[in-house]
């Protein structure tokens, strides 16, 4: 954030999002006679840990979503936000292996914009 690097934000935000909606457990519905616990704080319930296989494997899907989406972009003529789209797998695949790592199935990353 602070080099102001927009799309490495994106990226990083983007993949923390959607581990903190996987931590997130079911809200039973109630209806009728059921009546819910009322009162602060009595439907807290404890969200869920993910394991780092876990968390690897949403990363990688959120990595996977962002190439293949570019490469809708692609052939649909738009290779600005394909390129975008690239930009940040790169970012996350960095993270995600460590420096020094690649995408697999690529020589290089075409960008590689360094941690954030």
């Amino acid at each position: 954030m602070k080099r102001r690097d927009s799309v490495a934000v994106a990226a990083l935000r983007s993949a923390l999002a959607a581990m903190d909606n996987a931590e997130a457990v079911e809200v039973p519905r109630f209806s009728g006679a059921e009546a819910p616990l009322r009162g602060l704080g009595a439907g807290d319930v404890a969200r869920r840990h993910l394991s780092a296989q876990e968390m690897d494997d949403i990363v990688r899907a959120e990595l996977s979503e962002r190439l293949e989406a570019a490469a809708t972009y692609d052939r649909s003529g738009q290779q600005t936000h394909a390129e975008r789209l690239r930009r940040e797998g790169d970012v996350i695949a960095a993270h995600l292996d460590g420096p020094g790592h690649d995408r697999p199935g690529h020589d290089r990353p075409r960008h590689r914009s360094g941690s954030t």
